[in-house]
């Protein structure tokens, strides 16, 4: 009996996520995103398989050149139109109980100050259950929305990164004490003073004065996801992270972009283990191998190689998307130069084309097979240091429910895949430690910095300074 997978259930408040095509699918139920009623009954079949979580993506601006054309994403529906899921966590928190809910938050798109009481606020409704995936943005167009002109560089993204989660570990961790809120009815008196502290905060980006508004929820800190696989990425999640999510191409792959995580966890003084790692996979499953072969066909028909190239960003400077025989050698393009170089070394019998190009995208990370040859590949990932699987879906509700009815009996048997969900927070289901953040994560130092109420932002920096000394930084 093998240790147990978590599973994700990876979607997005929108109509085309990561299989584009596929909402033109009969069975397809993503098309009605907006339905709140679809995202609350899917939550439900989740919720009834065990997974762990639903993860949503998201995006705040459109994909490209903000100068170019924008018709291939309307066209396509590709995370256009889309709706923000930190608002759609609310509705799912009070129709579940168990599940982990997971948003995703562009450092970008808000305030810290505000977006700590977002997400205090569904910890509260949701009993502990809310994580938060931190990115900090790829698309220029997002950036332009927020008022910046142009998208920061990817280093200067992460130094801000880290500027942003300091203001919201003060604000969970350090600005209400244990035991500030009495409800003492008698007495008359809800809170103690004494025990809820001004945060003075102040960075290149933020002055943050504080208190805190809400009360400490059940986890204080959600669940911190994070996406980053650049050598600025897996720093900021090895000092950040509690689960890290990666599209690695094989398990190899992953064996070492893991170890290498891991690695530089430990140099920030935390534990290997205190980073668990999600496999980004989708599934073809059959009752057989031929019937898993056959679906796969039947699926491919619906492969939109304009929607995979559009979200590479593979369109020429105008704004519009290659024709699907231009050769690879033949496009001219500053951005995406990974995905081109990638299929030259997949393809080497002919000179390879862009519809190549889509139709490898869809293909990859994809699982073909019958439940038992999944859950022996599953079982390889895991091998290779895997902790989690984030399942990428075809369609709604329906990858899901076949995932549930299939795969999962079969995990189950071997042990790879829970029955029932362990009591209390998603941060107990997933380390089971305790609702809290361990004392080796960076916010633990604000616990108590501020309980001798400093007054004044001169008297918290000179506090402060030596708490953030003995920390490392």
């Amino acid at each position: 009996m093998g240790k147990q997978l978590h599973f994700n259930a990876f979607v997005m408040n929108t109509t085309s996520h990561i299989h584009h095509g596929q909402w033109r699918r009969p069975d397809a139920g993503q098309t009605e995103f907006n339905d709140v009623n679809t995202w609350i009954n899917l939550a439900k079949i989740l919720e009834e398989a065990k997974f762990d979580a639903m993860f949503f993506a998201d995006v705040s601006g459109l994909y490209g050149d903000p100068e170019a054309d924008y018709e291939v994403y309307a066209h396509e529906g590709l995370q256009i139109p889309s709706n923000d899921p930190t608002v759609l966590l609310a509705a799912l928190a009070v129709h579940t109980k168990h599940i982990g809910l997971a948003t995703t938050s562009n450092v970008v798109q808000n305030h810290p100050y505000n977006f700590a009481r977002h997400i205090s606020t569904l910890d509260h409704i949701s009993g502990g259950r809310i994580a938060w995936n931190i990115v900090t943005g790829i698309n220029e167009n997002a950036s332009r929305n927020y008022g910046l002109p142009a998208l920061t560089d990817h280093t200067e993204r992460y130094a801000w990164a880290d500027e942003y989660v300091d203001v919201t570990y003060k604000l969970w961790e350090g600005s209400w004490d244990e035991g500030a809120v009495l409800k003492d009815k008698a007495a008359g008196q809800y809170s103690d003073p004494s025990k809820i502290h001004k945060i003075y905060h102040e960075s290149a980006r933020y002055r943050v004065e504080g208190p805190h508004l809400p009360s400490p929820s059940p986890q204080r800190t959600p669940v911190l996801f994070q996406a980053g696989s650049s050598t600025s990425g897996r720093d900021f999640a090895a000092r950040n992270a509690e689960a890290t999510f990666i599209v690695a191409p094989s398990a190899a792959v992953a064996r070492e972009l893991i170890a290498d995580t891991r690695r530089r966890a430990v140099e920030q003084g935390r534990k290997a283990e205190d980073l668990k790692f999600f496999q980004g996979l989708s599934f073809v499953i059959g009752d057989t191998e031929e019937e898993a072969q056959e679906k796969a066909k039947y699926y491919d028909q619906f492969v939109s190689v304009d929607g995979y190239l559009a979200h590479m960003a593979i369109l020429d400077r105008s704004g519009r998307v290659y024709p699907p025989e231009t050769k690879i050698k033949d496009i001219d393009t500053n951005t995406s130069k990974g995905f081109l170089e990638w299929i030259s070394h997949h393809i080497t019998d002919r000179e390879p084309v862009l519809a190549d190009l889509a139709r490898l995208q869809a293909e990859n990370t994809r699982l073909v097979g019958t439940p038992e040859q999944i859950a022996d590949q599953l079982e390889i990932w895991q091998a290779a240091g895997v902790d989690g699987i984030n399942v990428i879906n075809w369609v709604i509700p329906g990858s899901f429910q076949e995932f549930a009815d299939k795969v999962l009996p079969v995990l189950r048997e071997r042990g790879l895949a829970q029955r029932e969900y362990t009591p209390g927070s998603l941060r107990h289901k997933l380390f089971g430690e305790g609702d809290r953040l361990n004392e080796r994560h960076p916010a633990a130092r604000y616990r108590g910095a501020f309980s001798n109420g400093p007054s004044s932002w001169e008297e918290a920096a000179a506090l402060l300074k030596p708490v953030i000394a003995g920390a490392g930084g």
